[in-house]
């Protein structure tokens, strides 16, 4: 099952990519979801996050990163997930769209290996990782920068 959300961010997309971080990681985190970092190695090819969510545990391995003039990603891939979820594939991809314009995606691959659970787990998925996109607004966006900068 695929699930790809948009966000639109006005800044460069080399600068909100130095912005995924772990204080990043944790402003992302769904409202009534606890969420315990154990580890998080970044966003590199062979760093891993280790999680506690929701009291289960989460390992994803960072399996391939890229770079180029108009766009970079990680991917992370479920070494560890919580059941249901059998597979778990996300692409996070910044894309520039103009000058101090990018758009950062969300591509998320996942099974629970029974395409009647993965239908009914789809909506709970695009809801927890919707609830991302004016987090990414805030956090990235060329205006939180400029007025972080005028009042240091």
């Amino acid at each position: 099952m695929k699930i790809l959300i948009k966000t639109p961010i006005a800044n460069d997309y080399k600068v909100v990519f130095s912005k995924f971080n772990l204080d990043l990681f944790k402003a992302l985190k769904p409202p009534l979801t606890s969420l315990i970092v154990e580890r998080f190695d970044g966003c590199k090819k062979g760093g891993e996050v280790h999680l506690i969510v929701s009291g289960q545990k989460w390992v994803s391995h960072i399996t391939s990163d890229y770079e180029d003039e108009t766009a970079i990603y990680f991917i992370d891939e479920g070494f560890i997930i919580p059941p249901p979820i059998k597979k778990w594939k996300h692409k996070h991809l910044i894309l520039k769209t103009g000058d101090h314009q990018c758009v950062v995606i969300d591509d998320i691959n996942f099974t629970t290996g029974i395409t009647l659970l993965d239908y009914l787990m789809y909506p709970i998925l695009l809801a927890a990782f919707s609830l991302r996109k004016p987090v990414y607004v805030r956090e990235l966006s060329l205006e939180k920068n400029m007025s972080m900068s005028r009042f240091p």
